[in-house]
């Protein structure tokens, strides 16, 4: 895991940015100013100039193994020479199915099978309607109300914004799908600002699924679905409890419950997926991101096995459930995730997370005194620390911080309006904690 980086080589970068519409991007001030890369290796980009920028962020919560992984780039260049693309509807490959039952294998007990996508947008949407088709299975038609968080991000489909809590994601959008509601999302400072782990004050908020229960009615709710930790939204740990209260209400009403894996899962928070690190069996869980560390597109969903064995029925010439995707379970995306898994079970990544996991968050508990700090939260190896909004500019310090570390302190992060997230892949080393938290001091003095 040492970092092996090559000298970099000379990019040509284009004369002309104005064809590209960017995704979540601030496309005028990017083009003013890009930050623009040409290469990574283990713990670093390299921008298109050649400087080294050491990545916090793992990418984008992707890359928990670090980058340029030869293990990965071997088996994609194998896979693609072998067999590029198969049609993965009523046809298969061999990988699909033993990358599935690999999947299921750190998976906890029960979710047994693996439904194939490509993003964590639509293992969002997958899950839901595959909450919706059981529910019919089941004779129970009349549960078609979806329930989701506040602050919560579950991809950009329709479905995976409708339960989403993020309000700028939403608003553009018009009233997206109907038939959803929210829960109150789990963040209070006043009791649980500079929280290490899960704080000790927010399991109570479970409850107000009773209310949404009594208010609807249990007849018409198919699924809650939350993030066992809420990432994009600038990382709100979920409280002790909450989870376990969570499980026990959906159970008691016949709702399906369904994780959000697709930043936790991999090993974020020291173990395979967060349902483990919380003793919690959800109905479902999605994943993506992590799986193929970040090189190719994948997400999936694990299924609960009462769910799948629910579908198997009627004649079995007829398809049991009319969804799926194009590329779902690629040859590629299939070669990458499992080249993936040997590197996290050989390198034993996500026990090494587990192990870094008190040592990173008193790193980043030491920045509590810089100027503007007004919070830090951290679980596993991601944290949030939360800077004081400019006033009505509210973002705009955070997004400075994201240009001082990119320009002025060789640091890739994350923000999330004015919280900066650190995500390092887990292959940090405790000395690259220590130049992170050195960095991203000098990113919050700059921005003060």
């Amino acid at each position: 895991m040492l970092d092996k980086s090559p000298k970099p080589t000379a990019v040509n970068v284009p004369n002309d940015l104005a064809a590209h519409w960017m995704p979540f991007t601030a496309n005028r001030a990017f083009k003013k100013n890009p930050r623009l890369l040409a290469g990574a290796k283990d713990m670093h980009y390299f921008t298109v100039d050649g400087r080294k920028i050491i990545d916090a962020a793992a990418g984008m919560w992707c890359c928990n193994a670090g980058h340029g992984r030869s293990q990965i780039a071997e088996a994609i260049g194998k896979q693609a020479a072998a067999l590029d693309y198969a049609p993965p509807f009523q046809f298969g490959i061999p990988q699909a199915f033993e990358l599935a039952s690999r999947i299921a294998d750190l998976a906890p007990k029960g979710l047994d099978h693996v439904f194939f996508c490509n993003s964590g947008s639509e293992a969002a949407d997958t899950a839901l309607k595959i909450a919706l088709a059981y529910h019919q299975t089941q004779g129970q038609g009349t549960r078609t109300r979806l329930i989701g968080r506040e602050r919560g991000y579950h991809g950009v489909g329709f479905g995976g914004t409708s339960v989403g809590g993020i309000v700028n994601n939403r608003k553009m959008f018009g009233t997206l799908l109907a038939g959803v509601d929210h829960l109150p999302h789990t963040y209070d400072r006043d009791k649980q600002a500079f929280t290490k782990g899960e704080p000790e004050y927010g399991a109570h908020f479970a409850d107000e699924l009773e209310r949404l229960v009594n208010l609807h009615g249990a007849s018409t709710i198919a699924a809650v679905i939350v993030e066992p930790m809420a990432g994009s939204t600038g990382v709100l740990p979920a409280p002790k409890g909450y989870l376990k209260r969570l499980r026990e209400i959906t159970q008691k009403h016949g709702i399906l419950l369904i994780f959000d894996e697709v930043i936790t899962g991999y090993g974020r928070l020291g173990f395979a997926f967060a349902a483990e690190r919380y003793g919690v069996l959800p109905d479902m869980l999605t994943f993506a991101k992590g799986i193929t560390n970040g090189a190719a597109p994948m997400g999936g969903v694990l299924v609960r096995d009462t769910i799948h064995d629910a579908f198997m029925n009627g004649p079995e010439h007829m398809v049991e459930l009319t969804h799926g995707y194009t590329y779902s379970a690629h040859p590629i995306a299939c070669a990458a995730a499992l080249a993936t898994l040997d590197i996290y079970r050989d390198e034993k990544l996500f026990e090494r997370a587990n192990k870094l996991e008190p040592k990173f968050a008193d790193a980043v508990m030491s920045l509590r005194n810089e100027p503007n700090v007004v919070d830090i939260r951290t679980v596993g190896l991601t944290a949030g620390i939360d800077l004081a909004s400019r006033p009505d500019m509210p973002g705009k310090r955070g997004f400075d911080g994201l240009n001082s570390a990119f320009h002025d302190n060789d640091l890739m992060l994350r923000v999330a309006g004015d919280t900066l997230a650190l995500t390092p892949p887990l292959i940090v080393s405790e000395d690259q904690i220590g130049e992170i938290i050195a960095k991203v001091a000098k990113v919050i003095r700059a921005v003060a």
